[in-house]
């Protein structure tokens, strides 16, 4: 008889799925081609994102990575550099491709603790006018960092500094809206220092796939033909453009659940004394000893529970698909190992 247990899937906010209400709403939603501009659900999407952020205009994408991709092909010539934190996504996880695909050259930085940037060693890598470096075109930041929150105080000195010197500034928002809901601030304050903003809307917000890509208007134009020459055109989108809109009208203010369950989820795991916890909005890290790694993963796995990331530290990460049973569970499983 199979296994009715539900499994606890901690791995990312990625892996949610569609409720009633989303699949109701991708049921209804008016579509059109919208190559030719004609999807009136995409075009609600778009609108809808860029009021919420406080941006001229809205650009509707497959994914996260393609969304930073267009961002950075917009804002940089072939040969350009672009600044950007050590443990960013777009320089460990998106594949070199805004180097692959856009000759564009990424300047990795130390960050700090908190996962941010310091202004004084930002300006001190902004490269002179020298025919043997690159020009120095962008700034790309992130928010949420691993979940923790970054100042937006700070992410504006660091835009004011940067942009006397010419260069614009990009947001990497995949989990924006936790940063947002954590600091009880409108996000359009946050984001207001930034050229452009990148918003997932497949983590967190729970829609099983797309992004947004804010900024101007003459910026979104740009980014249109950047979407297009990379074959990210779609036609009938108004489908998947549908799960975007119920996200952020549905599934914002949720967030603060995501974050209790992952307190919940390190007060439980911070009992044991073998095993190391910190906690940033909706994810929790452990970093259990090398040769506990894999029987560790193991002995979760025979109860249902999976974790990502397998080697210290270990990322575990709520989510709309994780309630607190689940978390009970999670805990439960963990500590009987170290029983």
């Amino acid at each position: 008889m199979m296994n009715e247990t539900p499994v606890v899937d901690l791995r990312s906010d990625t892996l949610t799925r569609p409720g009633a209400g989303m699949y109701q709403a991708m049921a209804d939603a008016p579509v059109g081609d919208d190559v030719y501009g004609e999807d009136e659900t995409v075009n609600r999407l778009e609108t809808t994102a860029a009021a919420l952020l406080g941006m001229q205009a809205g650009l509707f994408l497959s994914s996260a990575t393609q969304a930073n991709l267009v961002a950075m092909l917009a804002h940089n010539a072939r040969g350009e550099e672009i600044l950007l934190g050590e443990n960013y996504h777009i320089f460990t996880s998106e594949a070199g491709g805004v180097s692959a695909l856009g000759g564009i050259v990424m300047h990795p930085l130390a960050t700090d603790a908190t996962g941010g940037l310091s202004v004084s060693r930002v300006m001190a890598t902004i490269k002179e006018d020298d025919p043997h470096l690159p020009i120095t075109r962008t700034l790309a930041l992130e928010n949420t960092v691993s979940g923790q929150v970054q100042d937006p105080a700070h992410h504006r000195s660091l835009a004011e500094a940067v942009r006397a010197e010419g260069l614009k500034v990009h947001l990497d928002g995949a989990r924006l809206m936790n940063a947002a809901v954590a600091l009880q601030q409108p996000v359009a304050d946050i984001v207001a220092p930034f050229d452009s903003v990148m918003l997932c809307l497949s983590k967190g917000l729970g829609a099983p796939v797309g992004a947004m890509l804010l900024g101007d208007s003459n910026f979104i134009a740009r980014s249109r033909r950047l979407r297009k020459q990379l074959g990210g055109g779609m036609r009938q989108a108004g489908v998947i453009a549908a799960c975007g809109l119920y996200a952020l009208e549905h599934n914002v203010e949720r967030l603060v659940q995501d974050h209790e369950r992952a307190r919940l989820l390190a007060a439980g795991l911070a009992e044991i004394a073998e095993l190391p916890v910190r906690q940033h909005t909706n994810m929790v890290f452990i970093e259990p000893a090398e040769k506990d790694l894999e029987p560790l993963r193991l002995h979760l796995e025979d109860r249902q529970v999976l974790f990502g990331h397998q080697k210290p530290p270990i990322r575990m990460v709520t989510h709309l698909d994780i309630d607190d049973a689940g978390i009970e569970r999670a805990i439960e499983a963990i500590r009987s190992y170290y029983r």
